[in-house]
């Protein structure tokens, strides 16, 4: 039975009964049970009980009715949540159904224009092609569907009225290309829209330059949108500086301003670029907020800026930010990046860099809607994350380390930077920086009683060109497996300068790499970025010099989702003091892989452009090593290496050698393991696979061959006689992993399959033990089964789940593990074929 309140004539309160139904409350009844649930939404019976005594004027209901009542106001509240939810979710999917439309209607238009172009050129006679060429009275010219109109301005002056000029008519082209047809878009590979994507990203087609064009919803008033924007370097890792040289107001209620900007080289192999802008800041008749920008040159005969030394001046075709406020809160904007590179001044291989939309569209376009994307999530949930941080904090930390690390790879003049004199070998480039404060912008002593000695900072920097390598895969497994790269004395020694006392860093285990420990930080809303630190233990003695026992490095990595086609990818650390103070200094090193043919810009605006088409593979048990090329959507990459070290003047010769040394140690540790990633493919590298092509190789894949015939009665391969058995073996759909005979049984071979399976190389493939690929269940199958295989030879598993190095969850629909017998028909070793594996 339930009461029921009412109120008598006298003002009081009468608890009465409903047939169960409901109980009515009084408005202080009320005041009072919310005034409790904002303390505690769910008392325990014993905190229920406590108010019905604290509180007279709920005496008369129930504990059970109370508690009722509660439930009810948690339910409540969660369904206003969750409307509040679908609310916003309806809002977004709304503004990106307009946004949609607008795209359809865009697309009808070039449709149309193109089906016009093509009836034009039909209708010409055959000799139109020559007329074209030779009248020089038509002042525009169709080519190739596009418009590219003749250079008839007459030139502009500087002044306020020729400078407005130049910023509308700026205005105009940009409107034309952000929701016009001025240039012919086409999707960019595996971006596909929706509410929860980063937005419709297009790449152009046939324009000069390169061109990318980006439409989304931000949750970010307009203002606070062109703010953001105008602020290039903070999101745009790629711009070292923009400086405002003058800015004027416009009658209608505008700004100009002129800008010089300079922007970073991302390899060793390049110069850095710098523009002459002008930027325009309006806002139209809907009441849209734009901005667009535009290079400056001398047929405008506008201001000029002088050639800055070591830099390529590049031109920046009208471009800009559309943002229209969306309704419910936020902005729909539209991004367009127009770039000119000036690719003829760079290598020929290096070319693809600087005439690929698609790596505009993924460091300039993606980057700005990513960054606007964070700040919003930032600015509703501004939480604290790991070791007390805020995520503002976080990301200004990675903008330090990738600011860090473009300055080392560029080695400015006016930072600081001087060349030393090489050592006979140009392998290795070595600059020295004796102003370090003015490029880390931190002090370089301490006040707890412990000055650092370091007064300058020597960089060792080097590119290479790697062939069929996947940027991903390689710097996942530099990430993973420090230890097969780096020296863990050299690391302590980098350490000690930045070492300002005891360790005091909380930490618990995440995850162990190869005597490492990686400690997650951080990372951004899609993923494409994350942070963390990493403890490397037990660092020693080094020149006699007692060093720190733990090593703490932030590391900053980016581009390690094999899955995303034709990114680059970074991993960038420093040596942090163990207090990670915000102002501590950082001396970032690292590696930076781009892919120099990714295959990604579209040659037709016909083909068809879809991550799926891109990553298609065919089943696990029956991929071929080439398949990996494929979904890594490269052949050949440029890794740029720039290793930085703190050091005292003085020691500046002994550091020098150390460094070219260590850096030519970390090229060969590369070098080889891109070898052993590189997947083969027919006729190419000759003579290199297999790998380890040695007698003993030989000898051991006959002895797997034969020992398989003996105890299961069939042979592993059709034609066993053939000279070329390990290669066969090598080349096997199926994974194939031998382990040794002890104890703790650690692999000692695998077959490309083998590999491609866990996930390493033949370098690291030693240092993975067989129980570790297993999940419960399989250790306890293979030790109730491991004495069969000794007595028997072997053994059949039904399918499962196993491991890779690298923590991924492997599927396969049969395992057979038999003993591998030597010469003397004494046991070597035991081989496993996991037969149709697949990764989950």
């Amino acid at each position: 039975m339930m009461g029921v309140s009412s109120t008598c004539k006298d003002g009081s309160t009468k608890i009465a009964m409903d047939n169960g139904k409901y109980v009515r409350y009084t408005p202080e009844q009320v005041e009072a049970l919310e005034r409790l649930y904002h303390d505690c939404p769910k008392p325990t019976s014993m905190r229920r009980q406590q108010l019905i005594r604290e509180c007279p004027i709920l005496s008369h209901i129930e504990p059970k009715q109370i508690k009722v009542w509660f439930q009810n106001r948690r339910c409540r509240e969660k369904q206003r949540k969750e409307s509040s939810r679908l609310q916003g979710v309806n809002r977004k999917l709304t503004a990106m159904n307009k946004l949609l439309m607008e795209e359809n209607d865009r697309l009808q238009k070039q449709v149309s224009q193109l089906v016009y172009e093509n009836s034009y050129f039909r209708q010409q006679p055959q000799n139109a092609t020559n007329l074209a060429t030779t009248d020089t009275s038509c002042e525009s010219v169709v080519t190739s569907g596009q418009h590219h109109l003749t250079p008839q301005h007459p030139p502009r002056d500087a002044s306020p009225a020729g400078l407005l000029s130049i910023a509308e008519e700026s205005l105009a082209q940009f409107l034309s290309k952000a929701t016009g047809t001025a240039v012919e878009w086409v999707q960019m590979p595996g971006m596909k829209p929706g509410p929860d994507s980063i937005g419709i990203v297009a790449i152009s087609h046939g324009c000069t330059g390169v061109a990318a064009r980006a439409c989304g919803l931000v949750g970010l008033e307009p203002t606070r949108v062109a703010e953001i924007l105008k602020d290039r370097p903070s999101w745009f890792r790629d711009c070292r500086a923009v400086d405002v040289i003058n800015a004027m107001s416009t009658g209608n209620g505008g700004t100009i301003e002129l800008l010089y900007m300079q922007l970073y080289a991302p390899t060793t192999l390049a110069p850095a670029r710098d523009f002459w802008l002008l930027r325009y800041t309006s806002v139209l008749e809907d009441g849209s907020l734009v901005v667009c920008e535009r290079s400056l040159n001398n047929t405008q005969n506008g201001p000029s800026m002088p050639p800055t030394q070591h830099f390529v001046r590049a031109e920046m075709l009208p471009s800009g930010y559309l943002i229209r406020p969306c309704e419910g809160g936020g902005s729909i904007i539209h991004l367009v990046d127009h770039m000119d590179l000036e690719p003829w001044s760079v290598p020929e291989v290096l070319r693809p860099l600087y005439e690929s939309s698609t790596l505009l569209a993924q460091k300039t376009t993606m980057a700005a809607l990513r960054h606007l994307r964070q700040i919003s999530q930032e600015v509703s949930q501004p939480n604290v994350t790991s070791w007390g941080r805020r995520p503002a904090a976080l990301r200004a930390l990675s903008q330090r380390l990738s600011k860090g690390f473009n300055e080392a790879v560029n080695g400015f003049a006016d930072e600081g930077w001087s060349l030393l004199e090489s050592d006979g070998i140009d392998d290795v480039t070595v600059l020295v920086n004796s102003s370090p404060t003015k490029t880390m912008g931190v002090n370089f002593s301490y006040d707890n009683g412990f000055p650092s000695m370091s007064n300058a900072v020597l960089c060792a920097k080097a590119s290479m060109l790697l062939q069929n390598v996947p940027p991903a895969i390689l710097l996942r497994f530099l990430r993973e497996h420090r230890s097969e790269w780096a020296d863990s004395g050299i690391d302590a020694y980098a350490a000690s300068a930045v070492k300002a006392g005891p360790c005091s860093l909380q930490v618990s285990r995440a995850g162990n790499f190869g005597g490492q420990l990686i400690l997650p930080l951080a990372h951004t809303i899609e993923n494409e970025e994350f942070m963390e630190i990493i403890k490397l233990e037990n660092m020693g003695y080094r020149e006699g010099m007692l060093m720190p026992s733990d090593v703490f490095l932030l590391q900053l990595c980016s581009g390690v989702d094999e899955n995303v086609v034709g990114t680059s990818a970074e991993l960038i650390f420093a040596p942090i003091d163990a207090s990670f103070s915000d102002d501590a200094p950082i001396i970032p090193s690292g590696f930076r892989i781009i892919p120099l043919d990714s295959g990604m810009d579209a040659s037709s605006p016909n083909r068809t452009l879809d991550l799926a088409s891109a990553l298609e593979v065919g089943p696990a048990g029956n991929r071929t090593s080439g398949d990996l090329s494929g979904r890594s959507g490269c052949t050949k990459s440029v890794m740029t290496i720039a290793f930085q070290f703190a050091f005292e003047m003085h020691l500046q010769e002994n550091v020098a050698s150390m460094a070219r040394q260590y850096v030519r140690s970390i090229i060969a540790s590369v070098q080889r393991v891109a070898l052993a990633l590189s997947p083969s493919h027919s006729g190419s590298h000759p003579g290199l696979w297999p790998p380890n092509g040695t007698p003993e190789a030989n000898t051991l894949a006959r002895w797997i061959c034969e020992s398989y015939r003996c105890y299961l009665g069939v042979k592993l391969f059709e034609n066993e006689a053939s000279d070329s058995i390990l290669k066969t073996l090598w080349h096997h759909s199926d994974a194939l992993m031998c382990c040794s005979l002890k104890a703790l049984p650690v692999f000692t071979f695998a077959n490309q399959a083998g590999l491609d399976m866990l996930e390493t190389t033949l370098v690291a493939l030693q240092d993975i033990t067989l129980e570790k690929i297993f999940d419960d269940n399989g250790r306890k199958t293979l030790c109730s089964e491991f004495p069969q295989i000794m007595q028997q030879g072997f053994m059949c598993l039904q399918g499962g789940i196993c491991l890779s190095s690298m923590g991924r969850q492997v599927s396969y629909e049969r395992a057979v593990a038999w003993k591998v017998l030597n010469e003397e028909e004494s046991a070597h070793c035991i081989c496993f074929m996991f037969i149709n594996w697949s990764f989950v």
